[in-house]
This record gives structure tokens, C-alpha cells and sequence, in this order.
């Protein structure tokens, strides 16, 4: 059995977390009356299409062995995609949930 050094992965969890930041930013919502809901909206899959664009050309590069491309890097931004469709899709879905309970209450 192996012991795992705490400090170790609590620092990896850090700048794991710093990287991050970026990338939660460009989520967050600006003071009211600054945005609308359509412009974030907007925003969000503008987001996720430059995420897909930007793995589907790392991956390109790596097919191609490009210098520079990297496995690891490369399968990041994949997943980072992959993720960011998927929570636009459910984001999606709850709002269409939404929208049929506003539509099915009665008035």
C-alpha cells in the first residue's frame, strides 16, 4: 500500500485550480443591467464553440505530428470541450423544462 503525500496533491489541486480561473471568468455574470440573458447565452456558446474549434485543431496538429503537439495538452482541450458541450446541453434542458412548466401551469 502506498502513501499519499498531502501536501504534495494539495498543491497540485492549487494550481490545478488556478488554471482554472480563466476559464470560470468568462462564465461569470457582470453587475445588473450591464448584461442581458441572451448576450451570456450568446457568450456561453460562443465559449464552448471556440473550446471544440481549439481541440479540433490541437488534435489535427497532433494527427498530423506537428512539432509542438502534445498528447497530454491535446487530450485536455478535448476534454474541456467535451465538458462544456455537455453542460450546455444541460443547460439547455432545464431551460426547455422551464419553459414547459411556465406553458402547463394553469392560469
Amino acid at each position: 500500500m502506498s502513501q499519499i503525500d498531502v501536501n504534495n496533491l494539495l498543491s497540485q489541486m492549487r494550481q490545478l485550480s488556478l488554471q482554472t480561473k480563466p476559464a470560470e471568468q468568462s462564465f461569470t455574470a457582470a453587475a445588473p443591467g450591464q448584461t442581458d440573458f441572451s448576450s451570456l447565452l450568446k457568450q456561453s456558446i460562443s465559449s464552448v464553440t471556440d473550446a471544440q474549434m481549439d481541440a479540433g485543431n490541437q488534435a489535427a496538429s497532433f494527427e498530423r505530428g506537428d512539432e509542438g503537439a502534445d498528447l497530454g495538452r491535446t487530450m485536455v482541450a478535448i476534454n474541456k470541450a467535451d465538458l462544456s458541450l455537455n453542460t450546455l446541453t444541460q443547460v439547455r434542458n432545464k431551460l426547455v423544462d422551464a419553459y414547459n412548466n411556465i406553458m402547463n401551469m394553469p392560469v
